[in-house]
């Protein structure tokens, strides 16, 4: 089941270049087996939690092209990755502001949602952040980026969950 729902962004992802981030990895999905599926792009577990990087590290193992990095969003490159993929990591404003300062001008963040994901706020803080709400498949939404993260971004860990953007 987890396979499956991670895989429902395969198509999207494959629109956009460049190196992939699963921000929040937790157990491995959507990025284990976005990295499995994807065996020519580059695939970052992403995950703050050191229990969890080191059940990923043993997958990552299996896989030539998965890394794993214990650390916060808030703390990494800005501007680095070709699409940062997030599922069950925040509210997804909160995990907007996360995953965008990820991504390079030209790339995507993709979102697993439910039914009361909050397009609206998402979209305030997407403009904040230099991108917009793109076509979005059900169940995920797709952040583009158009320009490169502004001056203050990514805030200071924790800022996000507790003052959103939006």
């Amino acid at each position: 089941m987890h396979v499956d729902a991670s895989l429902a962004a395969l198509e999207v992802v494959q629109r956009f270049d460049g190196p992939i981030v699963d921000v929040g990895s937790g157990g491995g999905a959507p990025g284990i087996p976005l990295a499995h599926a994807l065996p020519e792009r580059e695939v970052t577990l992403l995950e703050a939690t050191q229990r969890k990087c080191d059940f990923l590290e043993r997958w990552a193992r299996e896989l030539p092209n998965a890394y794993v990095v214990c650390g916060r969003a808030e703390e990494q490159t800005v501007d680095r990755w070709g699409v940062a993929v997030a599922k069950a990591l925040a509210p997804p404003p909160v995990a907007a502001e996360w995953c965008l300062p990820l991504v390079a001008p030209g790339g995507a963040t993709v979102l697993y949602v439910g039914p009361t994901a909050q397009t609206d706020r998402v979209a305030l803080v997407a403009e904040r952040l230099s991108a917009e709400v793109g076509d979005s498949p059900a169940g995920l939404l797709v952040l583009r980026k158009l320009g490169p993260t502004p001056p203050g971004f990514p805030r200071r860990p924790g800022v996000a969950r507790r003052r959103p953007l939006a």
